[in-house]
């Protein structure tokens, strides 16, 4: 039985950290004449229960306590996606501008990867950190429904690069199951989430499903697995977050009282938070199952 469900703001970006200069070409390109005042994705909890995300076009990495307080932690010359905390003090970014970073947590960034056999990166998006420690992030670039080049990869634990997939429209959003089994992928501009195994028997590509076709919006973005397999997708422009079990079966729709532009989700027990950059808020809400 789905369960409809509204979310409770739980912290706001503070008017003080609202950008208020001119567009970045970032902007420019994915919000042509719109002015804002940040994008914010990718999150994360750290060290201390503090919530760690990034604002995509202004270079800008914030944390936020357990009270809900907002800290600007560093502002670089980059356009970080995602972040995630590998549990040392240390972090993964994904960069569309500069490609897979490792950041030490105070000023010092270590650029892991930029391109793959001698091609650039199209401009990354999200990542996750598999239970064995490999990292799996998107490279979507522009692409779309009529460009359907956007690339998977997995940076290995020994620092190998391997390119897993090579045809998704926009790929974006990224997850594994709690057994890092399996492959959660969501293929924005094919309004999708897409699922294969992580440890594929084929020899070069791997066998990919189509888990959930979604419909309206701009198409599934942040992806996120509670520790029972259920996926948290946020439906990117639509004002709202599907959950759905391990058969696929929507579990749970979850609507945002303000903001269209849900970009990211994540779990911390039972709480899922939902992050909706047009507004610059984070939203909460309880999970029983």
């Amino acid at each position: 039985m789905t369960e409809y469900l509204t979310a409770e703001l739980w912290s706001k970006l503070p008017n003080m950290f609202h950008y208020k200069g001119k567009p970045t070409p970032w902007v420019k390109m994915t919000r042509p004449g719109q002015k804002l005042h940040s994008f914010l994705e990718g999150p994360c909890f750290g060290d201390l229960g503090n919530m760690w995300l990034v604002d995509v076009p202004y270079g800008r990495i914030f944390r936020i306590n357990k009270n809900g307080k907002w800290n600007l932690h560093k502002t670089y010359d980059g356009e970080p996606h995602s972040i995630k905390h590998m549990g040392d003090g240390k972090f993964i970014i994904s960069d569309y501008k500069k490609g897979l970073l490792e950041y030490n947590g105070t000023n010092e960034f270590k650029t892991l990867a930029t391109e793959f056999e001698g091609q650039k990166f199209k401009g990354l998006s999200d990542l996750t950190i598999a239970p064995n420690g490999d990292v799996w992030f998107t490279d979507s670039g522009r692409t779309s429904l009529s460009d359907p080049t956007g690339n998977v990869f997995r940076y290995k634990t020994d620092g190998t690069l391997v390119h897993v997939l090579s045809n998704v429209p926009y790929p974006n959003g990224i997850a594994l199951s709690p057994d890092g089994k399996l492959v959660y992928l969501a293929a924005t501009r094919a309004n999708a989430v897409w699922r294969f195994l992580a440890d594929y028997p084929d020899p070069q590509w791997p066998m990919v499903g189509n888990f959930v076709q979604m419909s309206g919006g701009l198409g599934p973005d942040g992806l996120a697995v509670h520790e029972n397999g259920n996926l948290a997708v946020a439906h990117a422009q639509a004002g709202r977050v599907y959950v759905y079990n391990i058969f696929g079966d929507t579990k749970a729709v979850i609507e945002l009282p303000e903001g269209l532009w849900v970009t990211s989700v994540i779990f911390n027990g039972d709480t899922l938070y939902i992050i909706e950059a047009q507004t610059g808020s984070v939203y909460h809400v309880e999970l029983k199952d």
